[in-house]
Formats: C-alpha cells, sequence, structure tokens
C-alpha cells in the first residue's frame, strides 16, 4: 500500500540524509542536462537557419509547454505524490529528447517537428522540475536538517548545475558538435528519473493526504484543489508582488540566454565555446553566493540582499554586451552578476515555503511558479523578432534598462516591509523547523 504523508505525520528522532541527497541528485543531473540543451539548442537552430527569429520560435515552442503544463500540475502532484510525477516525467523528457539528435541523423528532423518535440520537452520538464521542489523540505524535515540549509544547498545544486551544465555544453557543441550536446541532455534526463525511482527511500515523495480525507470524507476534485491553491495565492500581496517582478526578469532572463547571448557569440566571432564560459563563469560565481546565502541568510535583511542581488545580476550583463567589451571583462561582468544571483533564489524560496502550509505547497509553488516563468516563452520569440527588426544593441540596452527600472519600482512597494516580517510566522510553515530559506525553488530568479 501506497504510503500517504500528512502534515501530522511524526518522524523517527533519527533523521536520514537519504532523502534530501537523493533528491539534490536528481535535481542535479536533470538541471546539468537543461543548461547543456541551453547551449546546444540555440546554436544547433542557428548554424542550421541562421534565422535569430526561428531560434527564438524555438524558446518559444519550448517555454510555453513549461509553464502551461507546471500550472496545473500541482493539484496533480498533491494527490499523485511528487516521486511518481517526477520520475516519470524525466523519464518522458529523456525520450523526447534523445529523438532530436536520433531523427536529425537520419536525416527527418524537419523545422515543425523539432519545434513538436522541443514543445515535449518542455512539457515534460515543467513537472517534473516541480516535483523534485516540492521533496525538498520534506527531505529536509527527514533528516533533521534546518530547512534554512536544506533550501540553501538546492540553491546550490541548481548554481552548480549550470556551472557544469554551459561549461559542459559550450565544450561539447565546439568539440563535436550541438547534437552531441542534445543527447547528453537526454542522458541525463534518464538519470535523473533511475534515481527518483530507484535511489530515495521508500515513503518518500507520497501524496499529502487532505485534512477532508483523514476525517472520512471525500478527496477534493482537481479543480477544487487548483482554486484552493488560487485563492490562497491571491491572498498573499507580498507573494503576488515578488512573482510579477520575477515574471518581467524572467522574460528579459530568457531574451538574454536564449537568443542575445547567441547571437552576440556569432556576430563577435566569440562562437559557442564563449557562451560556455560565460554561463560557467556566471554560475560558478553564483555558487558562492549561494554558499554564502546558506550560511548568513538568516541573519541578513531580506530586502536589501534580494535588491542587491537583482541590482548586480541584471542589467549589468546587458549592458556590458551592448558596449563591445574584450571578453575578459564581459566575463568579469559575468562573475560579478552570477555572484548576486546566487542570493537570490534562497530569500524569495524562504518567503515561499514559511508563508504556504504544506499541504497546498504543491499547488501553490505550481501556480507561483509558472506566474514567475509567464514571460519567459516570450522573451526569446521578442528578442528573436526585436534582434532582426532593429539590430542587437539596441535590443540589449533596452533590455538593460527595463531590468533596472523593474526591480527597483518593486522595491519600493509597501507589500517588501513584510519580508522580514516572515519569520516567526509558524501557523504557516510547512514543517517544524526553525530557520527557513529557500533556494532554487518557488519563485524563480
Amino acid at each position: 500500500m501506497t504510503d500517504v504523508a500528512s502534515d501530522s505525520e511524526r518522524l523517527p528522532g533519527r533523521g536520514s540524509l537519504r532523502p534530501l541527497v537523493g533528491v539534490l541528485a536528481a535535481m542535479a543531473v536533470s538541471l546539468t542536462g537543461t543548461r547543456i540543451s541551453v547551449v546546444a539548442l540555440p546554436w544547433f537552430v542557428l548554424v542550421t537557419t541562421g534565422s535569430a527569429t526561428q531560434t527564438g520560435l524555438v524558446a518559444f515552442c519550448e517555454m510555453t509547454p513549461y509553464v502551461v503544463v507546471k500550472a496545473f500540475t500541482g493539484p496533480l502532484v498533491d494527490r499523485i505524490g511528487p516521486r511518481a510525477v517526477s520520475w516519470t516525467t524525466d523519464l518522458a523528457t529523456a525520450t523526447a529528447a534523445a529523438a532530436v539528435p536520433l531523427l536529425h541523423a537520419l536525416g527527418l528532423l524537419s523545422f515543425p517537428l523539432l519545434l513538436v518535440l522541443v514543445a515535449l520537452i518542455g512539457a515534460g520538464r515543467g513537472p517534473s522540475d516541480l516535483a523534485k521542489e516540492v521533496m525538498v523540505p520534506e527531505a529536509a524535515e527527514r533528516g533533521r536538517v534546518p530547512l534554512e540549509r536544506a533550501t540553501g544547498l538546492s540553491g546550490v545544486t541548481e548554481r552548480l548545475a549550470s556551472t557544469v551544465g554551459l561549461a559542459a555544453g559550450g565544450s561539447l557543441v565546439a568539440l563535436l558538435g550541438p547534437l552531441t550536446g542534445l543527447a547528453v541532455n537526454a542522458a541525463c534526463f534518464a538519470l535523473g528519473s533511475v534515481i527518483i525511482r530507484i535511489v530515495l527511500p521508500r515513503g518518500t515523495g507520497c501524496p499529502v493526504q487532505e485534512a477532508s480525507s483523514l476525517a472520512g470524507a471525500a478527496a477534493p476534485r482537481y479543480w477544487q484543489r487548483f482554486g484552493e491553491g488560487l485563492a490562497f495565492l491571491r491572498g498573499e500581496p507580498l507573494l503576488l508582488v515578488l512573482i510579477v517582478m520575477v515574471a518581467v526578469t524572467n522574460l528579459l532572463d530568457a531574451a538574454i540566454t536564449s537568443v542575445l547571448i547567441p547571437v552576440w557569440a556569432r556576430e563577435s566571432g566569440q562562437g559557442a565555446g564563449a557562451i560556455g564560459l560565460m554561463g560557467s563563469v556566471m554560475g560558478a560565481a553564483a555558487v558562492g553566493g549561494s554558499l554564502i546565502a546558506t550560511a548568513v541568510a538568516h541573519r541578513l535583511r531580506r530586502r536589501v540582499v534580494l535588491l542587491a542581488g537583482f541590482l548586480l545580476a541584471g542589467a549589468p550583463r546587458f549592458l556590458i554586451l551592448a558596449f563591445d567589451a574584450p571578453l575578459g571583462v564581459v566575463l568579469a561582468v559575468f562573475a560579478v552578476s552570477g555572484f548576486g544571483a546566487g542570493f537570490l533564489n534562497p530569500v524569495l524560496g524562504a518567503v515561499l515555503v514559511e508563508r504556504v502550509p504544506r499541504r497546498l505547497l504543491g499547488r501553490v509553488n505550481a501556480l507561483g511558479d509558472s506566474l514567475a516563468w509567464a514571460g519567459i516563452p516570450l522573451g526569446g520569440l521578442m528578442a528573436g523578432a526585436a534582434v532582426t527588426a532593429v539590430g542587437l544593441v539596441p535590443v540589449l540596452l533596452v533590455c538593460g534598462t527595463a531590468y533596472f527600472l523593474t526591480t527597483n519600482l518593486a522595491a519600493l512597494r509597501p507589500e517588501w516591509r513584510e519580508m522580514d516580517r516572515t519569520r516567526g510566522r509558524g501557523a504557516a510553515k510547512p514543517y517544524p523547523v526553525k530557520d527557513s530559506s529557500k533556494g532554487g525553488a518557488g519563485v524563480v530568479a
């Protein structure tokens, strides 16, 4: 019989780190594959079509299903259990990703078929990412690890995977071509599925039992669950302000990652190797920032940390590319931006996890993520069309200015004052852990 977790479940006095290690390992390999694809897929489209617009269209077709499917998966994750959702969707994603290099090698990969396959990849990644995020707090409790530390490690894992994945992606594309990178991406998702299915101990990531079910009443239906999550989110002004701000910055981040950097690398003659180098430098610095955030975030004022992090992580990247600086200067700026970015997800996620009850975590997390990521599909599409229309430099300048204004105007909102008062809301905490900070889940920067 399937184990069912509840808010009142009592765990053994001696915790086990195996669930947390397993979840973080699965996150690491799947995110590494995703970051390899970040380099390989746009470069593959650019070198085969020569079109920035089509490159943006591919990004749109991958991220739109990601956001939409993830938004409606939350109630299913709560009901079916994040473990089952994670390993099955990772396996489906691996299959779709492996089809791209295979069909190309057979001469059967048309551009419309590529769009269908990347849409399937995005549709699988959304639930998979959500399920792993939801399992982190439970794994932390089972290991008797303070949530501050566990979710900080989640953020470090995300940043480290970005560093390794982008570096590996750049190297694979430069040495063996983009299709090799796409094949490795598929292998990473398959490995992530195996880790969740086999390595995690029995009882981890099981469905959350509703209070009504415990009382003998019928379990709520899908749309009732979805409505509960939506109603809760609508009653949290702070979360809504953060989600809107991150939605805009994510749109701009998608623009620079999926289109602007590849176009810059091609026009400047730096090549795909520079894309991987820039990403790995930024990722390595972000790992350092995440480690520091894990150690000291609970002692800092969240509002100040969040604003400073966005100031470093945002506009400087766009502006340095616009001014045709040497590669060494570009790498230095990306390193500083990465360090600032390392502090963002631990703070953003801490606010989410502290304010959302355990039984609603899957559906609220799904809605929050999907709204925050809603602009990502449009980022690459709009950037590709804009670069084609007016050129690279004007688009970089506009995006950098928009990033700066968005984060600073959001910081003036009165809801931000609640960020430092969130600690201590014991009734809203999903787990009885003193320190709470989240990295890499919930609202994603």
